[in-house]
């Protein structure tokens, strides 16, 4: 069917009519908007069918990609560009008397992920549909999500986000593809015949309810889905404890079930939290692993084939179970032997690495395996035995034997797993993957060098340029055509401009409305009044210590020390805008977030700081404030400590819209640097090498006692900013450190060079045509860092699969 302005308000209508009871005319914005997603929810739908039938009839390998987050922001706006329907869509809705971009606002933000880890699966999804590749993303449907941030008097507030609320349209309930999911119990077994016969009982049953969301992709009509798996007690309420008078006691087993999928990252420094992120994650991959092995048997009548036809991709550690899933499933459901099942297993798993911190390698209690999955654990103890009478044949060490054990001193370590069962482990940018191979995986690499890849992240190029900088794309389309949407390496033809004045001229005029656009977001959102004159000196990202906020926030008091020294100091006006979410329990990043508002409140309210300096905090940065906000950026903060950023994504996001990086060589910022080179980006700051062997020797308070520049800044978080709040803990965490290292990050290392940076990145800006001509040239160098490019590369070296070139 053909789909055009009227075939859509038509649809509408009848969606309102049916779904609502209303005309169009008494809708409100939310039904409206739930109206629109349902219609192209209904278009994708039948495409979906077509897709699966395709891929079943021609029996083609799938891609199974499981992620405990899948940051999808909106999608009425998305799904609409990628069914190339967006004009179409947005005539309907005003011809329908509504404003199209009211209704696009009135969506909420999914509420499945937190940072980079899901925003990237998000990206990767688009991009395995664009190239048709038949695929499904897992996760489980949090019905809270993350949290809602909320900033009460400078400090973080975490508020439930209820985004299913009107999020919900996109969603399909399959309830007859419901998967049951056992917790606790006791396990016998005894051998029959040579065969190993396992009984599982006096377990809890939780059922696990299938949503679906489709996903489309752009020039194409292959649609692949998103299954996200909500947790149900199969029982319902005691009512005999309820008649008793005992209610909260008679719903506990259904309340126990629900918590399962209420919440992304539960907090776990408690037994309980532990407990519960346990349960999510095999609830999760429990579920996703049965359907997946079901439709399988249903299609061949056996899983002896399984490997051959699919592929799990785990991104990061929170999937792992799936590997002594399956071999559940193999063994005690399909009566295969071990050696056969763990080849089909090591055959079709899969491990994405995104992290080189020792706190983000999860490992797990025991104690929890055996309560908690008795038969997981069972196996869990065959497959660890089997690996270390592996690596002890290979090095004969009992040191490597104890480093690359999967069960260690009462914990059980996921990362080991991952390489033990999986086909194939990979990085996420040359650096951290080189790191990967000679530093954290450095033994079991050695092992089994074949095994380890690096695949560096991309991002979905189409949501981040055409859909929120449609300036940006008029230029693009203008100048090389829209060959680039699909192939994103031919943005390299915009490199012909970078001498032309007029193109120039024409990118800065597209910079200063897209800045102008952010500001009125700004202040509708916040109240705030930014100053578009100034430098968008631009932050966002998850809060942590080794992304290095407090480095930012120590060069503005240097900043502002200097401006109350000179007041007529000559430098150009600066806006410093962050915007992150600290974990609930991460207390010194809250901290971090605090003394970052504190630091606002002390700057906006000096008249000496008026039109020449300002930071604003943005509240509960997400995805949605993304789109409007790195457009308008001209300057991305990317000065995480070197070694320790696996890759980054919103370093190629601004990239591609032409923001300047300041940045240190960590993550994707080395590839980066090896197309842009020092004339196009300014770098700062200790590599990764030398920041592991200064560690040795490391004394910031030697640092602090040497240079008064350094002292006074940091003595400024001794006395506190004029909201009478002082933060001494910090200074004692940088100077003379606190349970522990000092400055652990290398926060003053590194603070001289990255003032610096700032000061050259200061001067770069006065001199416009330099500044715009190098903000051309991110933008034409940036179609490498595509997430098309990254899948393709995937499908090519670890998946084996064919897409549509």
């Amino acid at each position: 069917m053909t789909y055009n302005k009227e075939t859509l308000k038509n649809a509408i209508v009848q969606k309102l009519r049916l779904n609502y009871g209303c005309t169009e005319q008494q809708a409100t914005d939310g039904e409206m908007m739930k109206a629109c997603a349902m219609v192209l929810r209904d278009i994708m739908a039948e495409r979906g069918v077509q897709t699966r039938e395709e891929t079943a009839h021609e029996e083609k390998r799938k891609v199974h990609y499981l992620s405990l987050e899948f940051l999808m922001g909106r999608s009425l706006m998305k799904n609409a560009f990628n069914l190339e329907l967006l004009d179409e869509l947005t005539a309907a809705i005003g011809e329908l008397g509504f404003r199209a971009a009211d209704i696009f606002d009135m969506e909420p933000d999914a509420g499945l992920g937190n940072g980079g880890l899901g925003r990237l699966a998000a990206c990767y999804l688009d991009s395995m549909t664009t190239l048709e590749i038949p695929a499904a993303g897992y996760s489980i449907c949090y019905e809270l999500g993350i949290f809602k941030q909320k900033i009460v008097e400078g400090q973080q507030v975490e508020l439930p986000d209820d985004w299913m609320q009107l999020g919900d349209a996109w969603l399909l309930p399959k309830l007859q593809e419901a998967e049951e999911v056992h917790f606790g119990g006791k396990v016998r077994t005894r051998w029959d015949n040579g065969h190993l016969m396992v009984v599982h009982e006096d377990y809890t049953r939780v059922l696990a309810i299938p949503c679906d969301m489709e996903i489309a992709g752009y020039d194409t009509d292959h649609v692949n889905t998103l299954r996200l798996w909500q947790a149900r007690s199969p029982k319902p309420i005691d009512m005999k404890l309820f008649s008793e008078g005992q209610y909260l006691h008679a719903a506990e087993e259904r309340a126990m079930a629900d918590a399962i999928s209420q919440v992304l990252y539960p907090e776990d420094n408690h037994y309980e939290g532990k407990s519960l992120r346990l349960k999510q994650q095999y609830f999760f991959v429990s579920a996703t692993i049965q359907s997946i092995t079901r439709k399988h048997i249903q299609q061949y009548g056996t899983l002896k084939n399984f490997h051959e036809k699919n592929v799990i991709q785990i991104n990061d550690t929170h999937p792992t179970l799936v590997i002594p899933e399956l071999m559940r499933i193999l063994v005690d459901d399909a009566g295969m032997s071990w050696d056969e099942a763990w080849n089909i297993t090591t055959h079709c798993v899969a491990y994405t690495n995104h992290t080189v911190l020792a706190e983000a390698l999860e490992v797990w209690p025991q104690q929890l395996f055996e309560t908690l999955l008795p038969r997981i654990w069972q196996i869990l103890q065959e497959i660890s035995r089997r690996w270390q009478l592996k690596v002890e044949e290979f090095y004969h060490d009992p040191a490597k034997t104890a480093k690359l054990a999967i069960i260690w001193d009462g914990g059980v370590r996921m990362a080991n797993l991952c390489i033990a069962g999986s086909m194939a482990v990979n990085g996420v940018s040359a650096l951290h993957s080189e790191i990967l191979r000679k530093d954290l995986f450095k033994d079991a690499c050695q092992m089994q060098p074949d095994k380890f890849k690096n695949v560096t992240n991309g991002i979905d190029h189409r949501r981040w340029v055409p859909q929120i900088n449609p300036g940006l794309d008029g230029l693009l389309r203008d100048l090389i055509g829209e060959g680039y949407l699909t192939h994103p390496q031919e943005l390299k033809k915009l490199e012909q401009y970078a001498g032309d004045k007029a193109v120039l001229a024409r990118l800065e005029d597209i910079k200063k409305q897209n800045k102008l656009a952010f500001a009125a977001f700004a202040r509708k959102h916040q109240g705030v009044v930014l100053n578009t004159d100034a430098i968008f000196d631009v932050q966002v990202k998850r809060l942590h210590e080794y992304k290095r906020q407090l480095l930012n926030a120590l060069q503005i008091i240097y900043l502002y020390q200097r401006m109350q020294d000179d007041p007529t100091l000559d430098i150009p006006p600066q806006t410093f805008l962050f915007g992150a979410k600290a974990a609930p329990g991460y207390a010194v990043a809250k901290r971090i977030i605090h003394l970052i508002n504190s630091l606002a409140d002390q700057v906006n309210s000096d008249p000496l700081c008026k039109d020449r300096l300002q930071v604003v905090f943005l509240e509960n940065y997400r995805v949605s404030l993304a789109e409007v906000l790195m457009p308008a950026s001209e300057v991305s903060q990317q000065i995480s400590t070197a070694g320790k950023e696996a890759s980054g994504t919103g370093n190629m996001k601004f990239m591609m819209n032409g923001a300047l990086t300041v940045g240190t060589l960590d993550g994707a910022n080395v590839e980066m640097h090896d197309l842009l080179g020092d004339d196009n980006m300014f770098l700062f700051g200790l590599k990764a090498d030398e920041v592991e062997h200064l560690r040795h020797t490391y004394d910031p308070n030697l640092l602090y006692q040497r240079d008064p520049v350094l002292r006074r800044v940091l003595d400024q978080l001794k006395v506190g900013f004029r909201d009478g709040v002082t933060y001494e803990d910090l200074f004692q965490r940088l100077v003379t450190g606190v349970d522990g290292q000092a400055d652990q990050y290398m926060v003053l290392a590194d603070f001289a060079a990255y003032c610096e940076a700032e000061s050259r990145m200061r001067h770069t800006y006065t001199d416009r045509e330099t500044w715009n001509r190098m903000s051309l040239t991110n933008i034409a160098r940036s179609g490498v860092f595509a997430a098309d490019r990254a899948i393709a590369q995937y499908a090519d070296t670890i998946w084996h699969v064919p897409y549509k070139k």
